[in-house]
């Protein structure tokens, strides 16, 4: 897999933190800050790995991995929830189980996220 990042969270900070971290970590790095700017990025063809918070506002994480296995953009992308959310929602993730690699909770360890996200892109 590409060293292709999509942050897809509706915080600034977050946002500008992650690409720091991975563009120093030489990965090419994409942020947005709403599920429907996630599926114009997939749409123009991004595969890598997509780091999707699950709080935001009109279309939420849950929505926007749904609308993304429905439209077949499933195909080299490997997603992982990074959300302040504390434990998984086991009913919403009901059926997406095998297209999420990973729930990575806020505030994250910066050491492990980067591991983390080196073991997807060997995957």
């Amino acid at each position: 897999m590409e060293k292709r990042i999509m942050v897809v969270d509706d915080d600034p900070d977050i946002l500008i933190a992650i690409r720091k971290i991975f563009e120093n970590e030489g990965f090419e790095v994409f942020t947005v800050d709403s599920g429907m700017d996630c599926l114009k990025e997939l749409e123009r063809g991004f595969r890598g790995i997509i780091l999707m918070d699950i709080m935001m506002p009109f279309m939420d994480g849950w929505d926007t991995i749904n609308e993304i296995m429905k439209r077949g953009y499933t195909k080299d992308v490997v997603i992982s929830i990074l959300t302040a959310r504390g434990t998984p929602d086991h009913e919403k993730m009901r059926g997406l189980e095998s297209y999420i690699h990973d729930y990575i909770t806020k505030p994250f360890d910066v050491r492990k996220l980067i591991t983390d996200i080196r073991q997807m892109v060997a995957m």
